[in-house]
């Protein structure tokens, strides 16, 4: 996959609304920020003059996009440093908890309960973490 190169924001020029196909961002005077005329957003210039971030959002993260010359390109937060850990301990503790189940002899019973601990549950948060 070739990434592409963002373009710096030109702040007198209007763009289209990575929110929205048919809005228009028109640049507010006398600031670094845009507003959209269909959805009524205001996205703000940041990282150089390259990103727009959306304001006031509802979302855990900045919502933010990059200008590629033609089109919005979302940037993704970066994932967690400690989701790796924590999913490794997580991963252990199940694992000892199916070692101890395996011993005691109800493996028929409790062996698809740990597969799915292991491989569903961890693989949803992944998925979780990266949307």
């Amino acid at each position: 996959m070739q990434l592409k190169k963002s373009s710096p924001i030109d702040l007198s020029r209007e763009y289209p609304c990575p929110c929205r196909r048919r809005g228009q961002l028109k640049p507010i005077i006398l600031t670094d920020a845009f507003g959209c005329d269909r959805c009524q957003q205001i996205f703000v210039v940041a990282q150089s003059g390259r990103v727009i971030e959306q304001l006031a959002t509802t979302y855990p993260y900045e919502r933010s996009w990059r200008w590629t010359g033609n089109r919005w390109i979302v940037k993704r937060p970066p994932p967690s440093k400690y989701y790796l850990s924590l999913f490794g301990i997580l991963a252990l503790l199940i694992l000892i908890a199916g070692l101890s189940i395996w011993r005691s002899g109800f493996t028929h019973i409790f062996l698809p309960v740990l597969v799915v601990l292991l491989v569903i549950v961890p693989a949803f948060a992944i998925w979780l973490s990266y949307r």
